[in-house]
C-alpha cells in the first residue's frame, strides 16, 4: 500500500498535464497511475467506515462502494456515448476478477502453501450467483443478435430495464441473505471483519472516501477523454483497452488486496473479492449504469457474443475451481493463462 501511495504524485501531475495541454498518451498513463492509488484510498476508507456502522451497514457499504471506481470511470464514458469501451470495461471486470486476480492469488499462495483451503459453502452460494447473473445477461444477447436487425446501444431499452430491476432487486436479497435468513454461513467471515480495529478516525476516513471520489471523477474525466486518441497512436482496438487496461486501472487495489490475503494464507478472503466483486459488477453496476443511461442516451444490455463467452466460461470456471473448497498454485497458473489467452484474443480484435 505504501509503494500505491507514492503514485499519488501523477495527481498534480496529470492536472497540470491536462491545463498544460500535454498529449493524450502521456495523459492516458498518468491519469492510469493516479487512479490507482485513490482506489486504494476509497477502499480503505470504506471498511474503517464500516469498522465503524457494523458488520450490516458495513457489508453494504463495502458492497455499493467495492467497485466504485470503475462505476465512476463507466459512467463518464456512458455520458460520452463510448458505449463499446464501457461494456468492454465491465465485462473485462468480470473476467480478470475471475482469471487474473483469483488465479494470482491462488498462484502466490499456493507457492508458499502446498494446499489452501476457503469456505465452500459461501463460495459456492456466490458463484452460483454468477451464473444467474450471466444468464441475466444472456438472455438479452440472444435475444437481438437472432433478430434481422438489431443494435448493441439504443434499441430495445424496455428490455434492458427490466433485466437491470430484476438484477438490483437480486442483489438487494442477497444481504437479506447473508446477514438474516443464512448468517451462520458467513460466521467466519464476520468474525475476521469484527476482530479488525480501526486503523484511523470516523472523521478522517469519511473526508478520505468524499476527496478520493472527487479526485476519481476529476481523473475520469481526463482518462476518458484520452482513450481513444491513445488508443489510435498505439494502435489498439478500444476493446482491448476497455476489457484490459481499464479494469486494471480501476482493479489494481483490489487485486493486490486479494494477492496479499492469499500470502498471508486467508483464501477464503481472497477468492470472496474476487467472486464478490465479479457479482457486484453485474448485479450492480450494470444496472446501475443502464438505469442511469435513462437520462442520457439509452444504453442496452447488449454484450458482444465474444464478450459474452469470455464471461460465460470465467463463471463457470469459477464454478468448478470453488467446488471443493481447496486451491493449489497449478490451478492459480491455470486460471491466469485462460486470462492471457483471452487477452490475446482480444488483441486481435
Amino acid at each position: 500500500m505504501k509503494f500505491l501511495s507514492i503514485l499519488l504524485i501523477f495527481l498534480p501531475v496529470t492536472i497540470v498535464g491536462e491545463v498544460m495541454g500535454l498529449s493524450d498518451p502521456i495523459l492516458f498513463v498518468c491519469s492510469s497511475l493516479a487512479i490507482i492509488p485513490l482506489a486504494g484510498i476509497m477502499g480503505k476508507s470504506t471498511d474503517v467506515i464500516a469498522c465503524f456502522c457494523g458488520q450490516k451497514i458495513g457489508g453494504l457499504l463495502n458492497a455499493t462502494f467495492g467497485n466504485a471506481t470503475e462505476l465512476i470511470i463507466a459512467f463518464v464514458a456512458m455520458k460520452e456515448g463510448m458505449f463499446d469501451v464501457v461494456k468492454a470495461s465491465l465485462a473485462g471486470s468480470v473476467i480478470g476478477n475471475i482469471l487474473l486476480v483469483l488465479g494470482m492469488s491462488m498462484l502466490c499462495g499456493g507457492v508458499k502453501y502446498k494446499t489452501q483451503k476457503f469456505n465452500r459453502d459461501s463460495i459456492n452460494i456466490t458463484s452460483s450467483m454468477l451464473l444467474l447473473a450471466v444468464l441475466g445477461l444472456a438472455i438479452p444477447a440472444i435475444f437481438t443478435h437472432t433478430l434481422p436487425e438489431w443494435s448493441l446501444t439504443t434499441k430495445f431499452e424496455g428490455l434492458s430495464v427490466i433485466i437491470a430491476g430484476l438484477m438490483l432487486l437480486i442483489y438487494i436479497m442477497q444481504f437479506v441473505f447473508v446477514f438474516v435468513t443464512h448468517r451462520h454461513l458467513y460466521e467466519e467471515t464476520i468474525t475476521t471483519d469484527d476482530s479488525e480495529k480501526p486503523k484511523m478516525k470516523l472523521p478522517v476516513a469519511i473526508g478520505l472516501l468524499v476527496a478520493s471520489t472527487i479526485c476519481i471523477a476529476i481523473l475520469s474525466e481526463i482518462f476518458v477523454g484520452t482513450v481513444e486518441p491513445m488508443a489510435e497512436s498505439a494502435g489498439l482496438s478500444k476493446t482491448f483497452v476497455g476489457i484490459i487496461l481499464v479494469p486494471i486501472i480501476g482493479n489494481a487495489a483490489e487485486h493486490s488486496s486479494a494477492v496479499i490475503m492469499a500470502i498471508k494464507n486467508k483464501m477464503n478472503a481472497a477468492v470472496e473479492i474476487a467472486l464478490g466483486s465479479s457479482l457486484q459488477i453485474i448485479l450492480f453496476v450494470v444496472p446501475v449504469l443502464i438505469l442511469l443511461s435513462l437520462f442520457f442516451t439509452p444504453m442496452s444490455i447488449v454484450f458482444t457474443p465474444f464478450e459474452l463467452v469470455s464471461v460465460t466460461a470465467s463463471v463457470l470456471i469459477a464454478n468448478r475451481v470453488a467446488s471443493d473448497g481447496e486451491s493449489n498454485w497449478l490451478e492459480g497458473l491455470q486460471l491466469v493463462t485462460v486470462y492471457v489467452i483471452i487477452g490475446t484474443a482480444f488483441f486481435f480484435v
